[in-house]
Protein backbone atom coordinates (compact mmCIF):
# COMPACT_ATOMS: atom_id res chain seq x y z
CA UNK A 1 0.00 0.00 0.00
CA UNK A 2 3.05 2.56 0.41
CA UNK A 3 4.43 1.72 -2.82
CA UNK A 4 0.54 2.49 -4.43
CA UNK A 5 0.46 5.63 -2.46
CA UNK A 6 3.72 6.85 -3.14
CA UNK A 7 3.14 6.48 -7.03
CA UNK A 8 -0.47 8.53 -6.66
CA UNK A 9 1.64 11.23 -5.28
CA UNK A 10 4.22 10.98 -8.32
CA UNK A 11 1.25 11.38 -9.98
CA UNK A 12 -0.37 14.23 -8.53
CA UNK A 13 2.86 16.07 -8.20
CA UNK A 14 3.39 16.05 -11.84
CA UNK A 15 -0.09 16.89 -13.23
CA UNK A 16 -0.13 20.09 -10.49
CA UNK A 17 3.50 20.90 -12.68
CA UNK A 18 1.77 20.25 -15.80
CA UNK A 19 -1.19 23.13 -14.67
CA UNK A 20 0.99 25.40 -13.43
CA UNK A 21 3.26 25.26 -16.40
CA UNK A 22 0.24 25.80 -18.61
CA UNK A 23 -1.19 28.79 -16.50
CA UNK A 24 2.15 30.42 -16.67
CA UNK A 25 2.26 30.08 -20.66
CA UNK A 26 -1.15 30.81 -20.79
CA UNK A 27 -0.62 34.31 -18.96
CA UNK A 28 2.33 35.03 -21.01
CA UNK A 29 0.63 34.63 -24.55
CA UNK A 30 -2.53 37.29 -23.06
CA UNK A 31 -0.24 40.13 -21.75
CA UNK A 32 1.87 39.36 -25.21
CA UNK A 33 -1.33 39.88 -27.49
CA UNK A 34 -2.62 42.73 -25.53
CA UNK A 35 0.85 44.61 -25.69
CA UNK A 36 0.44 47.88 -27.67
CA UNK A 37 3.39 49.40 -29.93
CA UNK A 38 3.55 52.52 -29.21
CA UNK A 39 6.39 53.76 -31.77
CA UNK A 40 5.19 56.62 -34.13
CA UNK A 41 5.12 56.05 -37.66
CA UNK A 42 5.80 58.32 -39.86
CA UNK A 43 3.09 59.02 -42.55
CA UNK A 44 4.83 60.09 -46.00
CA UNK A 45 3.83 62.73 -47.25
CA UNK A 46 2.82 63.66 -50.79
CA UNK A 47 4.79 66.97 -52.10
CA UNK A 48 2.80 69.93 -53.07
CA UNK A 49 2.10 69.74 -57.13
CA UNK A 50 4.08 72.93 -58.76
CA UNK A 51 1.65 74.93 -60.33
CA UNK A 52 2.17 77.88 -62.64
CA UNK A 53 -0.39 81.07 -62.59
CA UNK A 54 -1.34 84.33 -64.43
CA UNK A 55 -0.19 87.06 -61.62
CA UNK A 56 -3.16 89.72 -61.56
CA UNK A 57 -3.14 92.93 -60.38
CA UNK A 58 -0.33 95.08 -60.79
CA UNK A 59 -0.29 98.54 -62.17
CA UNK A 60 -0.21 99.05 -66.17
CA UNK A 61 2.04 101.91 -66.15
CA UNK A 62 0.88 101.93 -69.67
CA UNK A 63 2.55 105.26 -70.57
CA UNK A 64 5.61 104.82 -68.69
CA UNK A 65 9.10 105.15 -70.82
CA UNK A 66 12.62 104.69 -70.22
CA UNK A 67 15.19 106.72 -73.03
CA UNK A 68 18.55 106.22 -73.38
CA UNK A 69 19.91 108.70 -75.82
CA UNK A 70 22.51 106.58 -77.95
CA UNK A 71 23.01 104.93 -81.17
CA UNK A 72 21.84 101.69 -82.24
CA UNK A 73 25.31 100.36 -81.99
CA UNK A 74 27.45 101.49 -78.72
CA UNK A 75 30.95 101.91 -78.96
CA UNK A 76 33.33 102.20 -76.57
CA UNK A 77 37.38 102.20 -77.04
CA UNK A 78 38.52 101.17 -73.33
CA UNK A 79 37.47 98.53 -71.51
CA UNK A 80 36.42 99.17 -67.66
CA UNK A 81 33.75 100.99 -66.12
CA UNK A 82 30.69 102.49 -68.99
CA UNK A 83 28.75 105.58 -68.29
CA UNK A 84 24.84 104.89 -68.57
CA UNK A 85 22.59 108.11 -68.90
CA UNK A 86 19.08 106.49 -68.43
CA UNK A 87 15.77 109.00 -68.83
CA UNK A 88 12.73 108.20 -67.14
CA UNK A 89 9.12 109.68 -67.78
CA UNK A 90 6.10 108.83 -66.41
CA UNK A 91 7.44 106.67 -63.70
CA UNK A 92 9.42 106.74 -60.63
CA UNK A 93 12.37 105.01 -59.44
CA UNK A 94 13.00 104.38 -56.06
CA UNK A 95 8.83 104.25 -54.88
CA UNK A 96 6.92 101.15 -53.62
CA UNK A 97 4.66 99.84 -56.41
CA UNK A 98 0.92 99.90 -55.07
CA UNK A 99 -1.01 96.65 -54.73
CA UNK A 100 -1.30 93.60 -53.57
CA UNK A 101 1.51 91.91 -55.21
CA UNK A 102 4.13 93.71 -53.64
CA UNK A 103 3.02 91.88 -49.90
CA UNK A 104 2.81 88.98 -51.45
CA UNK A 105 5.74 88.66 -53.68
CA UNK A 106 9.45 88.67 -52.95
CA UNK A 107 9.88 92.79 -53.25
CA UNK A 108 12.60 95.18 -52.94
CA UNK A 109 12.68 97.98 -50.36
CA UNK A 110 14.62 100.09 -52.29
CA UNK A 111 11.31 100.25 -54.73
CA UNK A 112 11.00 100.83 -58.46
CA UNK A 113 14.17 100.01 -60.78
CA UNK A 114 15.55 99.20 -64.24
CA UNK A 115 16.82 95.90 -64.36
CA UNK A 116 19.91 95.46 -66.31
CA UNK A 117 21.42 92.85 -68.53
CA UNK A 118 23.90 92.26 -70.96
CA UNK A 119 24.50 88.80 -72.72
CA UNK A 120 20.90 87.47 -71.19
CA UNK A 121 22.73 87.06 -67.77
CA UNK A 122 21.66 87.40 -64.36
CA UNK A 123 20.28 91.42 -64.47
CA UNK A 124 21.84 94.02 -62.05
CA UNK A 125 19.20 96.58 -60.34
CA UNK A 126 19.52 99.90 -60.91
CA UNK A 127 17.26 102.80 -58.65
CA UNK A 128 19.08 105.95 -60.50
CA UNK A 129 19.08 105.98 -63.66
CA UNK A 130 22.42 107.39 -64.36
CA UNK A 131 25.42 104.95 -63.44
CA UNK A 132 28.36 103.41 -64.05
CA UNK A 133 28.82 99.53 -65.19
CA UNK A 134 31.82 97.27 -65.46
CA UNK A 135 31.96 95.78 -69.22
CA UNK A 136 34.01 93.35 -70.44
CA UNK A 137 35.60 93.82 -74.06
CA UNK A 138 33.79 92.34 -76.95
CA UNK A 139 30.57 92.72 -78.19
CA UNK A 140 27.45 92.66 -76.44
CA UNK A 141 23.57 92.53 -76.50
CA UNK A 142 22.43 95.05 -74.29
CA UNK A 143 18.92 94.84 -72.70
CA UNK A 144 17.19 97.37 -70.00
CA UNK A 145 13.83 97.80 -68.76
CA UNK A 146 11.18 99.66 -66.49
CA UNK A 147 10.53 97.29 -63.04
CA UNK A 148 8.16 97.12 -60.69
CA UNK A 149 9.50 96.64 -57.13
CA UNK A 150 8.65 93.31 -56.74
CA UNK A 151 10.95 93.20 -59.95
CA UNK A 152 7.91 92.84 -62.36
CA UNK A 153 9.01 94.34 -65.69
CA UNK A 154 6.99 97.00 -66.99
CA UNK A 155 6.00 95.38 -70.58
CA UNK A 156 5.37 98.22 -73.45
CA UNK A 157 7.27 99.24 -76.09
CA UNK A 158 8.48 102.38 -74.72
CA UNK A 159 9.34 100.80 -71.64
CA UNK A 160 12.39 98.80 -72.95
CA UNK A 161 15.81 99.40 -74.33
CA UNK A 162 17.85 97.36 -76.56
CA UNK A 163 21.65 98.04 -78.19
CA UNK A 164 24.62 96.42 -79.04
CA UNK A 165 27.49 97.56 -77.12
CA UNK A 166 30.99 96.96 -78.27
CA UNK A 167 33.93 97.59 -75.81
CA UNK A 168 37.51 97.74 -76.43
CA UNK A 169 39.19 95.02 -79.18
CA UNK A 170 36.62 92.96 -80.68
CA UNK A 171 38.82 90.55 -82.90
CA UNK A 172 38.67 87.38 -80.93
CA UNK A 173 34.74 88.27 -80.01
CA UNK A 174 32.44 85.29 -81.16
CA UNK A 175 28.79 86.34 -80.10
CA UNK A 176 26.49 86.50 -83.47
CA UNK A 177 23.16 88.13 -83.15
CA UNK A 178 20.23 90.34 -85.12
CA UNK A 179 18.83 92.69 -82.99
CA UNK A 180 15.84 92.62 -84.74
CA UNK A 181 15.20 88.49 -84.42
CA UNK A 182 13.03 87.19 -82.35
CA UNK A 183 14.56 87.11 -78.36
CA UNK A 184 14.11 85.96 -74.84
CA UNK A 185 15.34 87.63 -72.32
CA UNK A 186 15.34 85.84 -68.80
CA UNK A 187 14.55 88.24 -65.85
CA UNK A 188 13.03 86.05 -62.75
CA UNK A 189 13.11 84.00 -60.40
CA UNK A 190 16.51 84.73 -59.50
CA UNK A 191 18.62 84.17 -55.62
CA UNK A 192 17.62 83.08 -52.78
CA UNK A 193 13.91 82.61 -51.64
CA UNK A 194 13.61 82.94 -48.00
CA UNK A 195 10.44 81.92 -45.42
CA UNK A 196 7.31 83.68 -46.62
CA UNK A 197 8.65 84.45 -50.11
CA UNK A 198 8.90 81.03 -51.21
CA UNK A 199 4.97 80.84 -51.10
CA UNK A 200 4.75 82.75 -54.53
CA UNK A 201 7.54 83.15 -56.97
CA UNK A 202 7.53 85.79 -59.56
CA UNK A 203 8.33 84.26 -63.34
CA UNK A 204 9.06 86.92 -65.69
CA UNK A 205 11.11 87.47 -69.30
CA UNK A 206 11.12 90.04 -72.05
CA UNK A 207 9.70 88.96 -75.10
CA UNK A 208 11.42 91.03 -78.31
CA UNK A 209 10.82 91.14 -82.01
CA UNK A 210 7.84 88.42 -81.43
CA UNK A 211 4.49 88.30 -79.96
CA UNK A 212 3.02 85.31 -77.82
CA UNK A 213 0.42 83.57 -79.33
CA UNK A 214 -1.66 79.75 -78.58
CA UNK A 215 -1.08 79.22 -82.06
CA UNK A 216 2.32 80.77 -82.71
CA UNK A 217 5.51 81.67 -80.48
CA UNK A 218 5.28 80.14 -77.10
CA UNK A 219 8.06 80.17 -73.93
CA UNK A 220 8.23 76.67 -72.89
CA UNK A 221 8.80 76.74 -69.32
CA UNK A 222 10.16 73.44 -67.61
CA UNK A 223 10.26 73.89 -63.97
CA UNK A 224 12.05 70.93 -61.74
CA UNK A 225 11.26 68.88 -64.96
CA UNK A 226 7.46 69.95 -64.94
CA UNK A 227 7.05 71.58 -68.62
CA UNK A 228 4.42 74.58 -69.11
CA UNK A 229 3.87 76.24 -71.77
CA UNK A 230 3.27 79.90 -71.73
CA UNK A 231 0.99 81.33 -74.95
CA UNK A 232 0.87 84.65 -73.39
CA UNK A 233 3.27 87.81 -72.47
CA UNK A 234 2.46 88.02 -68.81
CA UNK A 235 3.67 87.74 -65.40
CA UNK A 236 3.28 84.13 -63.67
CA UNK A 237 3.53 82.72 -60.21
CA UNK A 238 4.86 79.86 -59.59
CA UNK A 239 3.58 78.37 -56.20
CA UNK A 240 4.01 74.55 -55.31
CA UNK A 241 8.12 74.42 -55.09
CA UNK A 242 9.77 72.24 -52.96
CA UNK A 243 12.45 73.68 -50.52
CA UNK A 244 16.22 73.50 -51.71
CA UNK A 245 17.76 74.25 -55.58
CA UNK A 246 15.33 74.87 -57.99
CA UNK A 247 15.80 74.45 -62.15
CA UNK A 248 14.25 76.48 -64.65
CA UNK A 249 14.65 76.32 -68.21
CA UNK A 250 13.05 78.94 -70.87
CA UNK A 251 12.90 78.20 -74.25
CA UNK A 252 11.72 80.40 -77.30
CA UNK A 253 9.40 78.30 -79.66
CA UNK A 254 7.70 78.80 -82.83
CA UNK A 255 4.68 77.32 -84.23
CA UNK A 256 6.01 73.53 -84.18
CA UNK A 257 7.37 73.73 -80.68
CA UNK A 258 10.86 73.96 -82.21
CA UNK A 259 13.39 76.28 -80.62
CA UNK A 260 13.92 79.35 -82.14
CA UNK A 261 17.55 79.87 -83.62
CA UNK A 262 19.40 82.78 -81.25
CA UNK A 263 22.29 82.80 -79.19
CA UNK A 264 19.53 83.21 -75.82
CA UNK A 265 16.35 81.48 -76.85
CA UNK A 266 17.24 78.92 -74.52
CA UNK A 267 18.36 79.17 -70.75
CA UNK A 268 18.47 77.40 -67.84
CA UNK A 269 18.80 79.11 -64.30
CA UNK A 270 18.68 78.00 -60.60
CA UNK A 271 17.53 79.63 -57.67
CA UNK A 272 17.10 78.01 -53.72
CA UNK A 273 14.46 78.45 -51.44
CA UNK A 274 14.78 78.57 -47.66
CA UNK A 275 12.68 77.86 -44.67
Amino acid sequence: MKKATTHLGFTFLALLFVATACKQEKKASEEKETTVDTTEVETPTTPPEITLQKLEGSPAYADASLLLDTPQHIKVAEVGEVDFSFAVENYELGKQTEGPNAQSLANSGKGQHIHFILDNQPYSAHYEPIFQKEIPAGTHHLVAFLSRSYHESVKNENSVIVRKLTVGDTTKDTLDFDLKAPTLIYSRPKGTYKGKDTEQILLDFFVLNTTLSESGTKVRTTINGKQFMVEEWVPHVIKGLPMGEVTIQLELTDTSGNLIPGPFNSVTRKVTLEP
